[in-house]
């Protein structure tokens, strides 16, 4: 049971198969034996886990179930809890206790889950690699001398090893979809403002976006299900969202009539041979159940990775700006004065990548230069969303790679920041473009996994779930798991 799909363990506990204690167990035992291999997981309590997974069963007798009840979900160490820290796996956060909930983890609660603790991740969701945490590096488990993508790797790792079903994570520039392929797993980024942002850390506040990161789409569905809705305390969340038939958006088994965009600019110089044969292999399989496969063009493509490198570090700037050791936080030891506190504080308590990313964001806005860079960014990113509105007039769902190329080594670009940044030029767009996404299994490279990812219009979910369960009911991709881990390869 340890790789089964979330719906497969809830359908065992409605049939009284096993009990969400049993299952808490499982997974828990998981997390004992391997996590030290991964370093997936920062914060576990145990007692915790259980105590919730008893409060299930018993809810589950005196009313019945609820949508997630009894289902371990593990979360990014991004979302506030009340219970064990939140600490963005940032020393200048270190021990920090939040005071409330994040509203998404409160609907999990009210769903009935078992959340079973927090997962590893590039500072302050600063990274593709999960190398930058002040937790040290996690690991891929299909080869553990390789990252598993960020910046939600620990969420990505957890879930493609089995030591937990299904996780939570954030993306703002890819952070879901990236690892999610790099790992095997289907990962979903909803449309900005589906779901609340109020309780997640924020990294840059008109990107970041919560989503579920799960070993099959239906999983993922079931969780957007109820993480997703309007939050009043959430200027971002929109309170006019369509909505969607989450679950049985998943029931497509074929793909007729669908118009699938493949867009040029995706399948460049620069992309892994082997990932584009199984992209291609991929496209060949939607059109054998029915799709149209559409040339199409994204001309602005080419401008994302920078448009967003100046965007997402300004944001970062003025988020980050709070940090300032006074209220919570990491404080030096015996500061001469209140600008030595602040400075070496900071100083101190970020990293190196995070550094970066805040001195590049107050460089952009600054006066002088923010007119040149910020204003120009937005620009920029107006003429992104058009490219994607265009298309949309021709085709249902556009196709593409999620990543240009799959793992690459722990250390092997660490030392080279825009080549890391490069890595997430299939995904950033969509951010830009406040736009969902999904990525799911599609093949293998080198032995390492590659991810399919399709890109809907804004609040069209639902397509996207289409598509991803049709292409899911005739590959079995999404059964593959590391055999180090106790998976089938």
């Amino acid at each position: 049971m340890p790789f089964s799909s979330l719906s497969h363990i809830q359908t065992r506990l409605d049939n009284g198969e096993t009990t969400a204690v049993e299952v808490a167990q499982l997974y828990l035992d998981r997390i004992a034996a391997h996590n030290d291999a991964l370093n997936a997981f920062v914060h576990i309590d145990p007692a915790h886990v259980m105590a919730q997974a008893e409060a299930s069963d018993k809810y589950r007798a005196e009313h019945g179930a609820r949508a997630l009840e009894g289902l371990p979900i593990a979360v990014k160490d991004i979302f506030c809890t009340q219970n064990g820290p939140t600490q963005c796996c940032s020393n200048i956060l270190k021990d920090f206790h939040a005071p409330y909930d994040a509203h998404v983890i409160t609907k999990l609660k009210e769903a009935g889950a078992v959340l079973v603790g927090k997962t590893n991740m590039d500072e302050f969701a600063m990274g593709s690699s999960n190398e930058t945490s002040a937790f040290g590096p996690c690991r891929n488990p299909w080869n553990t001398d390789y990252i598993p993508g960020g910046s939600s790797g620990g969420s990505a790792s957890a879930v493609a090893a089995a030591l937990t079903p299904a996780a939570l994570g954030t993306d703002t520039g890819g952070s879901i979809r990236q690892p999610a392929s790099l790992t095997g797993i289907t990962g979903l980024k909803p449309t900005y403002g589906r779901v609340s942002r109020r309780g997640i850390i924020a990294f840059a506040s008109s990107l970041d976006q919560a989503g579920p990161m799960t070993r099959t789409v239906k999983d993922a569905a079931m969780i957007t299900s109820v993480i997703s809705g309007h939050d009043s305390g959430d200027a971002t969340s929109v309170a006019d969202a369509p909505e969607l038939d989450w679950l049985a958006a998943c029931d497509k088994k074929d793909m007729k009539g669908l118009r699938i965009g493949v867009p040029k600019e995706y399948f460049v110089e620069g992309m892994d041979t082997e990932v584009r044969a199984s992209v291609e292999a991929a496209l060949k399989q939607c059109q054998a159940l029915g799709a149209e496969l559409v040339d199409i063009s994204l001309p602005n493509t080419e401008l994302a990775v920078a448009a967003y490198y100046v965007i997402a570090p300004s944001e970062a700037s003025a988020n980050l700006s709070r940090y300032d050791s006074v209220r919570f936080g990491h404080r030096c030891e015996n500061p001469e004065d209140l600008l030595d506190m602040y400075t070496r504080s900071r100083d101190e308590g970020f990293g190196a990548e995070v550094k970066r990313r805040i001195l590049t964001g107050a460089f952009a806005l600054s006066s002088g230069y923010y007119d040149a860079y910020y204003l120009k960014a937005q620009q920029v990113r107006t003429m992104i969303q058009q490219d994607f509105i265009t298309a949309f007039e021709n085709v249902d769902i556009i196709a593409t790679p999620t990543s240009p190329v799959t793992a690459f080594k722990l250390g092997e670009k660490t030392d080279d920041p825009l080549t890391m940044y490069l890595s997430d030029i299939y995904t950033i767009a969509v951010n830009l473009a406040g736009l969902p996404g999904l990525s799911q299994p599609c093949g293998f490279a080198d032995d390492l996994p590659v991810g399919l990812q399709w890109i809907a219009p804004a609040w069209r979910e639902d397509v996207l779930l289409g598509a991803a369960s049709a292409y899911e009911s005739t590959t079995d991709w999404h059964t593959k798991a590391p055999q180090s881990f106790g998976g089938e390869a």
